[in-house]
């Protein structure tokens, strides 16, 4: 994860801010060297998530969890779990389920996630 993490970074300070990893860590105050100890060692989590600010992408992403950058609304993280579970979901028979049904459980998955 550590290289991953690290290449991330790189990629997207360069691309994005025309910057280098020791440019990112002199602006963001976290130390010029503390991005290149990464490839070797963990950071926390707060790091992370200054990193991923500033750099205006999802933390998951700099992680390696995604290959999206973009960073989603907490509306469009739920409209992406809506549409994760319905593709995930088949008729009883194994066949494609009709509009009708995706709509009903549509419904069903929102209500789940408004109770929790």
């Amino acid at each position: 994860m550590s290289e991953i993490l690290f290449n991330r970074i790189k990629e997207t300070a360069k691309r994005k801010k025309n910057m280098n990893v020791k440019e990112v860590g002199l602006q963001l105050k976290i130390g010029e060297n503390a991005i290149y100890s990464w490839k070797k060692s963990n950071p926390s989590i707060d790091k992370v998530e200054k990193v991923s600010d500033f750099l205006n992408v999802s933390t998951d992403y700099l992680l390696g969890r995604t290959d999206n950058p973009s960073v989603l609304s907490d509306e469009q993280k739920r409209e992406q779990t809506v549409e994760e579970a319905l593709q995930s979901v088949m008729s009883y028979d194994g066949k494609e389920v009709t509009e009708n049904d995706r709509e009903i459980l549509k419904s069903i998955i929102e209500a789940y996630l408004d109770k929790k």
